[in-house]
């Protein structure tokens, strides 16, 4: 039946491919040479790009000789199935999965809409994603690329427990079939249940987080132990694993054990940020989503107080922290953790980036050929060049000049599939 299954996708999905076109870009950024290349022109047929030379004429061109094109953006942190309000922790007691998913096909449009044509989505309350994620692969609704962790990994009543403040009656005991875990057994049933379930990659909570209705936002919540089983579990089974952390010793503990990329950081301090060199970590700092917690917290009930608490504890520390990684030549790739806020404006973060230090081209850099990296795609993603999938955004004006340009994208192909053009 799966293998049926299967075939139908992949069936669906072919017959969305289009036509051979080409784009004529006014200019276009190489992103690894770091320059651009003026008046080209990108033939794109099923699906990939097929070359790049000297602009040619051709009625049936997309005519984008005004603007300036660029690779489709990556987000390596989104939340697609869900958007934070002041009604979430209600929500999750009248709303159904079904409720979420649905909700994950309209933030999913904005995302690509918004020139992000591929991204992680790091965590989800009942595998939403994996269902937003093939449904976008067999071309029944626009979305970026997905790459889905289905349900983070994390402890009993740790940033993972999506049950925390419930009352007894409510809470029950989640296990690892729900992504909870207390010992390193447990942590192989979670990683093989997430390989079962469909899931691409592995998310861990080894500490506290801000939007749990618990006290802490930094202290350690897995042991190393429960790490490095998750890790060998997930490795055994092709998975990537990022994690979710803030507090200083639960970055060193994930660090240690081997973690592909830190979320967050928020805490991070100098002996982590060696340590990350040294282990080649990836570090997604998401400091837009840091900012807008910190606001929201100032507004009389947004937040219940212990949430309030913590995101002001958070968000005035995430950008001076992304500036001592960059400092400290620490592996950066884009995320934003969407859905902390509204999606489909992710590019915002870039001015956050930039804020911190980072020339505008490597802030583009971390949203393109890094996070192509970290997905472990860099040789299909990340670049407009021949051979790679052609995902093309175009701008007016020079984002290396005003990265803040970013946050008006004219024109999105995915896939060679065009999904925006300009007005």
């Amino acid at each position: 039946m799966r293998k049926l299954l299967a075939l139908a996708l992949s069936a669906t999905a072919l017959g969305a491919q289009a036509a051979p076109q080409t784009l004529d870009c006014g200019r276009l950024l190489d992103v690894k040479a770091g320059q651009w290349r003026e008046r080209v022109s990108i033939v794109v047929d099923g699906g990939k790009v097929v070359s790049i030379g000297p602009q040619t004429a051709g009625a049936d061109h997309v005519d984008l000789k005004s603007y300036s094109c660029l690779p489709g953006l990556i987000d390596s942190h989104v939340h697609l199935t869900d958007e934070f309000s002041s009604t979430t922790y209600s929500d999750q007691f009248r709303l159904n999965p079904a409720d979420y998913a649905i909700r994950g096909t309209v933030y999913a449009k904005r995302t690509l809409e918004a020139g992000f044509t591929t991204v992680r989505n790091l965590g989800d309350g009942n595998n939403e994603s994996i269902a937003l994620r093939n449904a976008v692969n067999a071309g029944l609704i626009p979305g970026p690329r997905i790459y889905s962790a289905g349900k983070a990994i994390g402890s009993t009543g740790g940033h993972a427990d999506g049950t925390d403040s419930y009352r007894q009656d409510l809470a029950g005991d989640p296990g690892p079939q729900d992504g909870i875990i207390n010992s390193p057994a447990d942590a192989w049933k979670a990683v093989r249940q997430h390989y079962k379930d469909g899931a691409d990659l592995i998310k861990i909570m080894p500490s506290g987080g801000v939007l749990d209705e618990s006290r802490s936002v930094d202290n350690p919540q897995m042991t190393e132990e429960e790490i490095k089983a998750v890790i060998a579990a997930a490795h055994d089974y092709g998975f990537t694993v990022a994690a979710h952390a803030h507090g200083a010793e639960g970055i060193r503990r994930a660090v240690v054990a081997g973690v592909d990329s830190i979320e967050h950081g928020t805490f991070l301090d100098n002996a982590d940020l060696d340590l990350m060199k040294a282990h080649g970590t990836w570090y997604v700092p998401t400091v837009i989503a840091g900012k807008v917690v910190s606001e929201k917290a100032a507004i009389a009930g947004y937040f219940p107080p212990q949430i309030a608490l913590k995101a002001l504890q958070v968000g005035p520390k995430i950008q001076d922290t992304l500036a001592r990684a960059w400092k400290a030549g620490v592996k950066i790739a884009f995320g934003t953790d969407a859905g902390v806020y509204p999606h489909g404006i992710n590019a915002g973060e870039f001015g956050y980036m930039v804020g911190a230090g980072i020339p505008p081209l490597d802030a583009i850099r971390a949203a393109t050929l890094n996070a192509a990296a970290l997905l472990k795609q860099d040789s299909t993603i990340g670049q407009v060049s021949p051979g790679f999938a052609a995902d093309v955004i175009a701008v007016k004006g020079d984002p290396l000049q005003d990265v803040g340009i970013l946050k008006d994208v004219a024109f999105v192909m995915k896939a060679g599939i065009v999904y925006k053009k300009p007005q």
